[in-house]
């Protein structure tokens, strides 16, 4: 069972930091399918998996030569508050409605949200330079990556492209900040409020952290070398088959 876990999260996090895709959005659909753990359980693996992530994967961008702009910092900023508002709201909804339903309206809210990225060529393009702007688009990408569970990575890379003008191997390495701050802020709000002993099989952890920890230096070390239509290639590809999967877990939660 653990060598599962780890190929999940292994893949995922390949995937996720070479693309942008953040990992989450891999590994919440999987684990939703496989069905072997709650749906609060299921979003602290991949919560955790993908911070563990985010956090090599940027130290590794960095001592390659990555730098920060003053944009980026506000990303960030919202991405932090957004991490801490979408904890709040997802203890306030699933408290209040059956984890299958909330199974259910996760999957449709993100293939919903896949299906924008499917079509983001027909969407127009902006370069805003407001720095309020971008503390928004942070707060927005931060509060539903942490409802979700997922890290957001492929709506961020949309967003990123969309709204500020970026290349998508930049858009994936900023991705990946947001996704860092946001989780971080989701884990410790976690840690302040309950702790994280009311969940279970943490134990999964030990399998799906060095997982995500390897996956992140591969897929930041591949990010640099492909090309940026290799990237977008294989970008699209992924979407087709998460928008699937997701599309498979609504219907199961629903109607089987």
């Amino acid at each position: 069972m653990g060598i599962l876990y780890f190929a999940i999260a292994f893949f995922a996090t390949v995937c996720g930091s070479m693309a942008g895709l953040g990992g989450g959005v891999i590994i919440k659909p999987v684990l939703d399918a496989l069905g072997l753990d709650n749906i609060q359980t299921i979003s602290i693996l991949s919560s955790t998996t993908v911070f563990s992530m985010a956090l090599v994967s940027t130290v590794k961008q960095f001592l390659s030569g990555f730098r920060i702009q003053k944009r980026m910092v506000f990303l960030v900023i919202g991405a932090t508050l957004g991490g801490l508002a979408g904890m709040q709201l997802f203890s306030l909804i699933s408290g209040n409605m059956e984890p299958q339903m909330l199974k259910g309206v996760q999957s449709i809210i993100l293939a919903s949200l896949l299906i924008v990225v499917l079509f983001k060529n027909k969407l127009p393009d902006f370069d805003i330079e407001n720095l309020f702007l971008s503390v928004f688009l942070g707060l927005l990408l931060g509060t539903m990556a942490a409802f979700l569970g997922i890290g957001g990575g492929p709506i961020n890379v949309v967003i990123l492209c969309m709204f500020l003008g970026m290349q998508i191997k930049d858009a994936a390495v900023v991705s990946i900040l947001i996704i860092l701050f946001s989780q971080g802020a989701k884990l410790t709000m976690i840690q302040i409020d309950t702790g994280f002993k009311v969940f279970e099989n943490l134990y999964k952890l030990l399998y799906m952290v060095p997982a995500g920890i390897i996956g992140g230096l591969l897929g930041a070390a591949f990010n640099r070398k492909l090309s940026n239509e290799f990237i977008h290639t294989f970008f699209m590809v992924m979407i087709v088959a998460i928008l699937g999967l997701n599309i498979f877990n609504a219907v199961n939660a629903f109607f089987l």
